[in-house]
This record gives structure tokens, C-alpha cells and sequence, in this order.
């Protein structure tokens, strides 16, 4: 996998506070209250009901510390490594009744986030052996992109943009407005600054010439071409920009697209299709 050190704590406990408010409405947990009694105390396991690649193990971890500080959590399966059907993640130790309000949150952003991990290690796997690497879109659950972007990473995948302040991307849209692809590279040029990237979307072969004679441009986004148009873009680019293939990538074909001599394969399923993996949570 592509080993990443883990984001702080405090910049993803906002995103898991708010689903814990969610999830305990306005009175908090009233069937735990009921019918557990408060010095109930038991270990519970988080344990795959499927294999896969483990994500989200630190916000589960951060779910049961912010129902209760006392909770004892261990990781047995770091994010980013591999499990086993019917394997235990982690482990959770204490209060019973605080375990089990902190139990469908913590589930569900660890299978969510290992099925996105898990997916991206299949296209990973599809390409290794070439330079090509596979990177995740801004495609993502609106509130869930930080995450999301950090399962990508964990399956072994590289990111795109987590914001559109991050870098220029020139598209269609931009380039009709604008006047066509020169007077988006030249407004680049006289107006960009020297520290920010710039990639533009292409679809044609002709307009692949147009950025390559004008210039402005960093990374040029080579959008729905079919695998030989793919091949001749590489040709055309000599190396003399990075190229990013995008659109139509499915998983049976990344593997002849990385072979057209491409840098990069944005794949906005990783994100937005991605299946959530069966976890759940033993007493």
C-alpha cells in the first residue's frame, strides 16, 4: 500500500462529532439506557464478515474516545493493511453501554472508508509493473472528501485536488467560456502564480497540439479518448508534459490504459461508487 502518515486527530474529530450527534438524536442512546446496566463493562471486536484493505480504523478510534475517554481501543489491522474473512480489526474494551452508542458510527465510516481502500487496491493491482498511478476525483460524499481522499491513499492510490483552491484545472467549460484553449494558457500565463500547477482538459488530438504549441500548461488531462488515441497522445507529448487519462475507467481497463505511457488514471469510482465493505461489531 502506499504508507501515509496518519491526519491529526483534531482535523477529522469535527467530521466524526457531527455523525455521533446525528446518530444520537436529541436525548442520546435510549434503548442502551434502558436495558444496560452503567457498571456493565465488556471487549468487543470490530471483525470483517469480507476480505479487504482496512480504513478507518483511526476514526472508529476516535468515535468510541469521544463517547466515552475511558474506552480502550486497539487496532489489530492498521489502515491501509490487508484482512481476512472473519478477521478482527480492533478491539474495544470497557463500558458497555458507551460501546454500543459509539458501535453504528464507528461501522459505518470503517466500512465505507475500507471499501473505497479496498477498491482502490484492485485498480492499483491492475496497473503495477507501469509508472502509472492511480488517483482519486473530487467525486466524493459531500462532507466525507478528507476521508474519502485519506481510504484512497490507504488502498494504495494517489490523490487529486481536495479543493478547487489547490491548483488550476482548466475544463470544457472553462475553456468555452474563456474563448478556447490559447486564451485560457495565456490568461495562465500573464495572471497565475509561479508556485500554483496547471493541468487542461483535452478530448481531441488537435487540441493536445494547440496546449503543447501554446504552452502555460503543467499536466494535460486527456479525457474519454479510446485506449489507441490514448497511445498516440503519449506519442504526440513526447514526455514533455504529464498526462492524466481519465473518464470510462473501469477496472478491466486500466490495465491497457497504463499501457499507452500515461502518468496518471483518475478514476471517480473509487469515490463515488465504491461498495462498503461488511463489518461488524462482536461481543
Amino acid at each position: 500500500m502506499n504508507a501515509q502518515p496518519a491526519f491529526p486527530d483534531m482535523i477529522l474529530e469535527p467530521l466524526v462529532r457531527n455523525a455521533l450527534i446525528e446518530d444520537l438524536g436529541t436525548y442520546g442512546d435510549l434503548t442502551t439506557r434502558t436495558v444496560i446496566p452503567a457498571e456493565t463493562r465488556y471487549c468487543a471486536r470490530i471483525v470483517a464478515r469480507e476480505a479487504g484493505v482496512a480504513s478507518g480504523m483511526q476514526i472508529a478510534e476516535i468515535a468510541f474516545r469521544l463517547i466515552n475517554p475511558g474506552l480502550k481501543f486497539r487496532a489489530l489491522v492498521a489502515d491501509g493493511g490487508r484482512f481476512e474473512q472473519g478477521q478482527a480489526l480492533a478491539e474495544v474494551e470497557g463500558e458497555a453501554s458507551s460501546i454500543l452508542s459509539a458501535e453504528r458510527v464507528a461501522l459505518n465510516f470503517a466500512g465505507r472508508l475500507s471499501g473505497i481502500a479496498t477498491q482502490t487496491a484492485a485498480f492499483v493491482e491492475e496497473v503495477r509493473g507501469t509508472p502509472a498511478r492511480i488517483t482519486c476525483t473530487r467525486k466524493t460524499t459531500p462532507g466525507l472528501r478528507l476521508v474519502e481522499k485519506q481510504a484512497v491513499l490507504h488502498g494504495g492510490g494517489f490523490n487529486h485536488r481536495f479543493s478547487l483552491s489547490d491548483a488550476i484545472l482548466i475544463k470544457d467549460n472553462h475553456i468555452a467560456a474563456a474563448g478556447g484553449i490559447r486564451a485560457v494558457l495565456q490568461a495562465v500565463k500573464a495572471r497565475a502564480s509561479h508556485m500554483i500547477r496547471v493541468e487542461i482538459e483535452v478530448d481531441r488530438l488537435d487540441q493536445l497540439a494547440e496546449v503543447l504549441d501554446e504552452g502555460g500548461a503543467d499536466i494535460v488531462l486527456l479525457d474519454n479518448m479510446d485506449t489507441p488515441t490514448l497511445t498516440q497522445a503519449a506519442a504526440m507529448n513526447a514526455g514533455r508534459l504529464v498526462l492524466e487519462a481519465s473518464g470510462n475507467m473501469r477496472l478491466s481497463r486500466v490495465a491497457e490504459v497504463a499501457a499507452t505511457g500515461v502518468d496518471y488514471i483518475s478514476v471517480g469510482a473509487l469515490t463515488h461508487s465504491s461498495r462498503t465493505l461488511d463489518l461488524g461489531l462482536d461481543f
